[in-house]
């Protein structure tokens, strides 16, 4: 599954050559890949409640192109590995059809104590799992 979502870049965003400053896209991938969490059910306020945790253990980006402000952008986000306790979410951020950056973010499940922990079955949703090839 692709989970998709649009942004649009703000002023506020861009560094002093006018471009979207590259520290912003953390923010742009993070927010999509909450909206890609909610698309397949994940409960992320229960998770929290429940003591657990999602943490980030790796970020790639490859930068491609620059953003502007007022730039409509769309990110695409889908699992392309999942384990017991990680997988990893690879992300594509585009302007109409140019590719402005590509991701890919590792993520680990946590308990209380920020110690990778196998994901209970309430939260161990099928859409974080990659799609398998159609023959």
């Amino acid at each position: 599954m692709i989970c998709e979502c649009f942004l649009t870049v703000r002023t506020y965003e861009c560094d002093s050559n006018g471009h979207v400053n590259n520290a912003n896209y953390l923010n742009y991938l993070e927010y999509a890949r909450y909206e890609l969490l909610k698309s397949v059910g994940f409960d992320y306020p229960s998770m929290v409640k429940a003591g657990y945790g999602v943490y980030v253990a790796r970020v790639e980006i490859d930068y491609k192109k620059s953003a502007w402000a007022e730039d409509e952008l769309l990110i695409r986000s889908w699992p392309i590995k999942k384990g017991a306790v990680s997988g990893v979410i690879a992300q594509c951020i585009l302007r109409g059809e140019e590719i402005i950056a590509e991701a890919k973010v590792t993520w680990a499940f946590v308990d209380s104590k920020g110690v990778p922990t196998r994901i209970p079955p309430q939260w161990d949703m099928p859409g974080l799992r990659p799609e398998k090839p159609q023959p």
